[in-house]
């Protein structure tokens, strides 16, 4: 009986045949049988194969049908063989000088294992440098034989066939054969995994890998494709037949299903068929996930959880964002043209108007959020301070006929970034702006975080990659002098995501000062404005944007929630602002206001608010009126976007997860009861610190005028402040 037998399928590699069968024949150890398996006794590789044992008698070719694909090629050769080891290899690939010497030595010291793991290199098919992808997972392995529990990770999975030789009695024993159909290798090293009883190791390349120019038919896109999960369920019915300890099970379904995931997310591989995939793969891990099981860190994890969840919308967003940099800093404008920059260059040598002060609001749409509000009380409080105004070209009618403006990307834009001393905004300004000695840059933000910011955001692949580059955003965070903070969970926050030198000013938002400004005649007017019927109430309407979405999608059927909810319930919907077109899409009970101006006016026409996770619920917190919160993907969000705590744990009113429940709070009032208010209370607590009607009055003081933050107005405490009056409390008074 030969110590070796050596099993080489040759289908559609004739041509490099006879390097495969040289290699093994010219090895240094010689006590082998060599087993080329060809397609048919006239197939182009028979023939090679019949002269090479017509030279050597250790040489036994046998036939296999094409149809039986490589796994019948394999099972063939194993019925040939009669060796107390069996070695696979390719029919291009090679069998290192030494190779057989050395497995002989390794087998020699760890006499009767199953299963003997080794090195393999991947040589490029044109020109590179080799790589040897199994030495890592090999590392730790005990210097002997052992157990497969003492080194769980050693699964199989990772490694191909002809990484390993087998022994061949241990074989017959399990009844061990390639399963059929593609990602053969896949099933053979789980099933082989899970049956062995003890493996070794030999740290030493035996196997040259040359991948084919053409690559492998395994990526291809087409229905085999979704052979890959019969593999998968045949080794994890197999692992759940043989008792497992959970050491070995964890690690086996990890490396199944990350070979999963990478097909489920590249959908070049399913042309047709990509939702059954995935609903297959979701019915498969949640059945055999062991218990106990932890998920994978980073965007591997992110997967793991929306394809436990079965959330195949969610998932097909995460894989189908657009990988280049598309987020707001790509669309912030740099001196384009020479003579542009040749003015820049000359305006940043001049000095600086100590009473020029820019503002802007996201990216330009207009006078608007926090940046207005400070404006609006420079005006008042430092009428010496001149403000210009940044807006987008299209939108000058965005902005009162009274404050003056500069169209962004003009001669007079630049001129203005580059002397002003003072720049207010409420995101970021140009990747072209220089930050001068002396220049003072005010960040507002625009809402407080619930979901993840900056750089907390490296580590969800949705919004990451629509964030451009973190390197990026961190040197226009250097920029800033002060940082505005509305409570004390944005300011530990904002260090998180935004880390950098700049001020922490907790003095609120000034855009929410006008809930403790506005007074009963101005609520009345702006509902007039808005065409809210008298007598009705109004539920504001607001859903955020949902990264792995590329569209508006309201997320709930307004017009049968209206139906359920009562006669007396218009809507008034806000989309997101990236959604903003200056279409309607109103009806005789929903009020389209994503248009509108003023979020905060709409807001004051509000008698309730409904929003998923959008930041507007912390500044309607201020009116102290009803939120519901409508988490009916909540656990997708958390996993695609990332969130700084737990929000249907902690809200601020009532929580419902379907459409039924959401109507059955309005319909049967419970949306504004005893419950609501004491969830509302805790929530106002925690998030509306420092809102209290003189925010903007603060930044000023402190910005503009330079007093000293002792010299500032103290925030009014929670339970002396009085909200502006709902519309509701008119009705009844």
């Amino acid at each position: 009986m030969p110590r070796f037998s050596i099993i080489v399928p040759s289908h559609g590699v004739a041509g490099r045949l006879s390097q495969a069968l040289d290699s093994v024949l010219g090895q240094s150890f010689g006590d082998l049988q060599l087993i080329p398996v060809c397609d048919a006794p006239d197939a182009p590789a028979a023939a090679v194969a019949a002269g090479y044992a017509e030279r050597d008698p250790r040489v036994t070719p046998v036939h296999s049908q094409p149809s039986a694909g490589l796994s019948g090629a394999r099972n063939a050769g194993m019925r040939a063989a009669t060796g107390a080891y069996l070695l696979f290899l390719d029919g291009d690939d090679l069998l290192l000088p030494g190779a057989l010497a050395a497995l002989d030595a390794r087998l020699s010291e760890v006499a009767g294992v199953d299963v003997l793991y080794a090195e393999h290199e991947r040589a490029p098919w044109w020109e590179g440098e080799p790589t040897n992808p199994a030495a890592p997972l090999l590392a730790g392995a005990p210097k002997g034989a052992f157990a497969p529990v003492e080194l769980p990770e050693l699964t199989g999975v990772q490694l191909p066939a002809w990484s390993a030789v087998y022994r061949r009695a241990f074989l017959t024993e399990r009844e061990l054969v390639f399963p059929e159909g593609l990602f053969t290798d896949l099933g053979w090293a789980g099933l082989v995994g899970v049956a062995a009883g003890r493996i070794a190791v030999l740290r030493r390349t035996v196997v040259r890998h040359r991948p084919r120019r053409q690559g492998s038919r395994l990526n291809l896109p087409g229905p085999h494709q979704h052979t890959l999960l019969d593999q998968v369920e045949r080794v994890l019915s197999r692992a759940a037949g043989s008792a497992l300890p959970a050491e070995r099970t964890g690690p086996l379904f990890d490396q199944l299903f990350a070979v999963v995931l990478k097909t489920a997310s590249r959908p070049e591989r399913l042309l047709s068929g990509h939702r059954a995939f995935f609903r297959r793969a979701a019915r498969l891990y949640r059945r055999h996930r062991p218990a106990g099981h932890r998920v994978p860190g980073g965007s591997l994890g992110v997967q793991h959880r929306l394809l436990a969840a079965g959330a195949y919308t969610a998932f097909r967003g995460l894989r189908g964002v657009n990988r280049a940099a598309d987020g707001a800093s790509r669309r912030l404008p740099r001196p384009r043209t020479l003579r542009t920059r040749l003015r820049y260059a000359r305006d940043l040598r001049r000095p600086l108007d100590e009473n020029l002060a820019v503002y802007c609001a996201y990216w330009g749409r207009g006078y608007a959020c926090n940046p207005a509000a400070i404006h609006a009380k420079a005006r008042e409080l430092a009428p010496h301070i001149r403000s210009v105004f940044l807006v987008e070209a299209g939108q000058e009618h965005a902005v009162p006929r009274d404050v003056e403006y500069a169209v962004i990307g003009s001669r007079r834009y630049w001129e203005v970034l580059s002397r002003a001393k003072y720049l207010i905004n409420n995101a970021n300004f140009a990747e072209g702006v220089v930050k001068r000695p002396g220049s003072v840059h005010v960040q507002t933000q625009h809402g407080t975080p619930l979901k993840t910011m900056g750089v907390d955001q490296s580590t969800y692949p949705v919004v990451a990659a629509q964030s451009g580059s973190f390197t990026r955003l961190l040197g226009r965070v250097d920029r800033w002098d002060f940082n505005l903070s509305a409570n004390r969970h944005s300011t530990q926050m904002w260090e998180r995501a935004f880390p950098g030198s700049y001020e922490h000013l907790e003095y609120g938002y000034p855009r929410n000062d006008v809930y403790y400004t506005a007074t009963a005649r101005e609520v009345a007017r702006i509902r007039r404005e808005l065409g809210v019927p008298e007598g009705k109430t109004a539920v504001l309407y607001a859903p955020t944007h949902r990264d792995h979405h590329t569209g508006f999608e309201a997320g709930l059927d307004l017009e049968a929630f209206c139906a359920a909810a009562g006669e007396d319930v218009v809507v008034l919907l806000r989309a997101h602002y990236f959604y903003d077109r200056g279409r309607s899409r109103g009806s005789e009970r929903i009020i389209d206001v994503t248009a509108h101006r003023s979020a905060e006016d709409v807001c004051l026409a509000a008698d309730a608010l409904v929003t998923d996770y959008s930041s507007i619920m912390f500044d309607y917190a201020n009116l102290d009126r009803p939120i519901v919160v409508y988490a009916d993907d909540w656990d997708v969000y958390r996993e695609t976007r990332g969130v700084y705590f737990d929000l249907p744990a902690e809200p601020p009113g009532l929580v419902a997860r379907t459409p039924g429940e959401l109507a059955a709070v309005f319909r049967d009032g419970s949306y504004a009861g005893p419950g609501a208010a004491a969830l509302r209370a805790a929530f106002r607590e925690r998030f509306c610190q420092f809102d209290d009607g003189r925010a903007a009055e603060r930044v000023v003081r402190r910005v503009l005028l330079g007093e000293p933050p002792e010299a500032i107005p103290a925030v009014i405490p929670l339970a002396e402040r009085i909200p502006a009056p709902a519309a509701a409390t008119l009705v009844r008074s």
